[in-house]
């Protein structure tokens, strides 16, 4: 594992230092689906003992970002097809509706378009893909935080750093975050505009687009 990967961390809070480097190092492909995560590597790096890496790891292991093994140790999550589908199947389903109802409300409409709006511009300035991914998840999450339903906001929420390794591994292979900044204007816009169905209608088709134009249509099951 490279020395570069991450730097040393503040003593306030060990394992939430470790998480936070560990996580962004993920999210900024420094390390890569597939690799492994050695906790005496790791804290040797970070400066702190192996417990705080070990629960990093295990906070990390339940977002969904790393795998562990009882005879491999724990690894960065391998992304593949299924993996994709599996998350933006949920997504589809669920956000769409989410951003449909806040986007009916009136107060939360113009709540979430002034959040919305700031995350564009901050993906917009992002200085890498962790920044660009952390504003891309501030923006989904103020569309649909508004709907009134606080376990589908839970679910959706769950998503999120799942959603943002995937993202992760498209733009390494594949920088498209202006096509989908430019996605994200018009379902912004929609809700600006009072047009909720729209705006969902739009968030589906960008939602279904990402995942078809970059693994593939779903196989049906049935």
């Amino acid at each position: 594992m490279p020395d570069s990967v991450m730097s040393s961390v503040a003593v306030p809070s060990r394992t939430e230092a470790v998480l936070d480097a560990v996580k962004h190092a993920i999210l900024t492909g420094r390390l890569a689906p597939g690799q492994p995560l050695i906790e005496t590597e790791l804290a040797g790096q970070l400066g702190v003992s192996k417990t705080p890496v070990r629960e990093a790891l295990k906070t990390l292991a339940g977002a969904g970002l790393v795998t562990m093994s009882p005879y491999k140790g724990a690894s960065v999550r391998l992304v593949d097809d299924a993996l994709a589908h599996s998350v933006y199947d949920i997504r589809v389903l669920l956000e769409p509706e989410a951003v449909r109802r806040s986007a009916s409300n009136t107060e939360a409409a113009g709540h979430a378009w002034l959040t919305a709006e700031a995350a564009l511009d901050r993906a917009d300035r992002a200085a890498d893909r962790a920044d660009r991914q952390e504003a891309n998840r501030e923006f989904h999450r103020a569309l649909y935080a508004g709907c009134g339903n606080d376990l589908m906001v839970g679910i959706l929420d769950g998503l999120r750093d799942q959603t943002a390794l995937v993202s992760t591994v498209v733009w390494t292979r594949n920088a498209s975050w202006e096509q989908e900044a430019s996605e994200h204007r018009a379902i912004l816009e929609a809700i600006r505009a009072g047009r909720a169905d729209v705006a969902a209608s739009l968030l589906e088709e960008h939602i279904r687009a990402f995942v078809d134009r970059n693994f593939g249509a779903a196989t049906d099951q049935h």
